[in-house]
C-alpha cells in the first residue's frame, strides 16, 4: 500500500495593512497576490485596513475584513494612514488568528504589533515601503535618521521581517535589523507579455513604426526621481528625434510636468488588460526611482518584453544582466543612468 498523503495543515493568518486595492500602489497589489494565494493552498485570511473612500460608495461586507478609522496620508491624499485600534484588534481576535503579518509600519501597524505581542500572537512584519527616503523628498532629510531608529525598533519588536530580495535584507541587516527572511515575488506571465503590443495605442501615442517609445508606470511623485528619466529621454530624443515617452499612472507632480513637457504622453491610471497593452507597446522602461524595496514594475516591464534602463538594485539587481536583458547604472549616478539609456537608443537604432 502507498503511504497514506498527510494535508497540508491549514492555517489562519490576519494581515494589517494600511493600503490594499482598491486602492492601487505596489504594496496593495502585492498583498492583494499575497492573500489569493494562502487562500488558494486553503488557509483563511482576515484582513484589518483603514476604511477608505470606496467604502463610501460600496460598503464592505466581507466578516474577513475589519475596518478601522484613519487619516489621509501626507502627500498622499488618496491613501489613509489607520489610527491606533488595539482595542479593536483585540476584541476581533479573541479567538486568536495562528499568525498575525503587520505588512506597514503606521500607527495602525504600532498597535497591531502591541496588541499581537500582549495576546502571545505569533507576529511578523514586513518591509514594504522605504519610508525614511520618502521622507527626505516631503519633510526634508531632517526626519530621516529619527524614521530609521523607529523602522528599526518597530520591526526588531516582532518575530522576524519579510522582505521581497536578498539586496534588501542585506541593506537592512546594516541597519540594525534581526531575524530577516526573504520571500520573493513573481510576475503574471499571462498578462505581462510581448503579445500584448497594439497598433492602435502606438498610433495614439503618434509613434511611427520604427520610433522607440520609452515608458515609465508609476507613482508621479517627487519620490520617483521622474526629472531623471526625462532628462534621460531628452538625451536619447537626440538620438532619435522621432522618439516618444508615455508616463501611466498619476500623483501629485502630473499637472507641474504636463505644463512644463507638454510632448509627453500622460496615460493616467491604468489596470488589467490596459496596463499590460501599455508596457507591451513601447519599446524601454524608464525606472530612475531610488526609493523602491522591490519595484513590482522592473519585472512587469520585463515580461512585456522591455529593455529597462534601472539603477542596480531591488528588483533590477535581482532580475536584470546587465547589457542583455537591459542596462543597470551604479545607484545614485544620474550620468550613469543617462549614459544607459542613450547606449541603449544608440544599440536599438543600429539594429
Amino acid at each position: 500500500m502507498s503511504p497514506k498523503r498527510q494535508e497540508p495543515h491549514r492555517r489562519h493568518f490576519s494581515i494589517v495593512t494600511e493600503t490594499y486595492p482598491p486602492e492601487i500602489n505596489g504594496v496593495a497589489l502585492t498583498l492583494s497576490h499575497l492573500v489569493e494565494g494562502l487562500r488558494q493552498r486553503g488557509h483563511q485570511v482576515s484582513l484589518v485596513r483603514p476604511r477608505q473612500l470606496a467604502d463610501s460608495v460600496h460598503p464592505i461586507s466581507d466578516a474577513s475584513v475589519t475596518l478601522v478609522s484613519g487619516l489621509p496620508l501626507p502627500g498622499y491624499k488618496s491613501l489613509r494612514m489607520g489610527l491606533p485600534a488595539a482595542d479593536v484588534l483585540r476584541r476581533r481576535w479573541v479567538q486568536p488568528p495562528d499568525v498575525v503579518y503587520v505588512a506597514t509600519q503606521g500607527p495602525l501597524g504600532w498597535s497591531a504589533v502591541g496588541a499581537a505581542r500582549q495576546l502571545r500572537i505569533p507576529v511578523f512584519s514586513g518591509f514594504h515601503t522605504n519610508f525614511d527616503n520618502y521622507a527626505q523628498h516631503y519633510y526634508g532629510s531632517r526626519l530621516r535618521s529619527l524614521i530609521l531608529w523607529y523602522l528599526k525598533h518597530f520591526h526588531n519588536l516582532t518575530a522576524g521581517t519579510i522582505v521581497p530580495s536578498v539586496d534588501l535584507r542585506d541593506r537592512l541587516r546594516a541597519i540594525g535589523l534581526k531575524n530577516i527572511s526573504v520571500l520573493g515575488r513573481g510576475v503574471d506571465g499571462r498578462l505581462f507579455t510581448p503579445a500584448r503590443r497594439s497598433a492602435d495605442l502606438r498610433r495614439a501615442w503618434r509613434a511611427g513604426k520604427n520610433a522607440m517609445v520609452a515608458l515609465y508606470v508609476g507613482r508621479i511623485a517627487a519620490e520617483k526621481n521622474l526629472g531623471l528619466a526625462i532628462d534621460a529621454y531628452r538625451a536619447m530624443q537626440r538620438i532619435d528625434s522621432g522618439m516618444k515617452f508615455a508616463l501611466v499612472g498619476d500623483g501629485p507632480l502630473r499637472a507641474t510636468l504636463q505644463k512644463k513637457h507638454p510632448d509627453l504622453i500622460f496615460c493616467g491610471v491604468k489596470t488589467g488588460d490596459r496596463l499590460a497593452a501599455h508596457y507591451a507597446s513601447a519599446d524601454i522602461f524608464l525606472f530612475p526611482s531610488e526609493s523602491e524595496t522591490f519595484g513590482n514594475v522592473t519585472v512587469e516591464a520585463m515580461a512585456s518584453g522591455l529593455a529597462v534602463v534601472a539603477y542596480d538594485y531591488a528588483a533590477a539587481r535581482a532580475h536584470i544582466k546587465d547589457g542583455e536583458t537591459g542596462m543597470l547604472a551604479s545607484y545614485g549616478d544620474a550620468q550613469a543612468f543617462i549614459k544607459a539609456a542613450t547606449k541603449l537608443a544608440l544599440r536599438r537604432q543600429s539594429r
